[in-house]
């Protein structure tokens, strides 16, 4: 990714990830400290998937919807993937 006037570049996708990541975190009432330590981050690194800033792996991902009580389809769109 690239940088723009010293600042980073921010991928819609990623930038939509994080956005349903934070969503769901928010809904199912879990801290922020709880999910960044499943997902084995720091709650900064939380913070900045969550807006969009830093990339959540597909490991990242899964563990976090596996904590979030999810099916994976959740965090990638917000139709039901059946």
């Amino acid at each position: 990714m690239g940088e723009v006037l010293g600042f980073p570049r921010i991928d819609p996708v990623d930038a939509q990830v994080g956005a349903r990541l934070r969503r769901w975190r928010t809904e199912r009432h879990m801290d922020l400290d709880v999910l960044a330590h499943a997902v084995k981050v720091t709650p900064r690194d939380l913070q900045r998937m969550e807006a969009g800033r830093q990339h959540l792996t597909s490991l990242q991902m899964a563990a976090a919807t596996d904590a979030l009580h999810l099916p994976l389809w959740a965090l990638v769109s917000d139709t039901r993937a059946y």
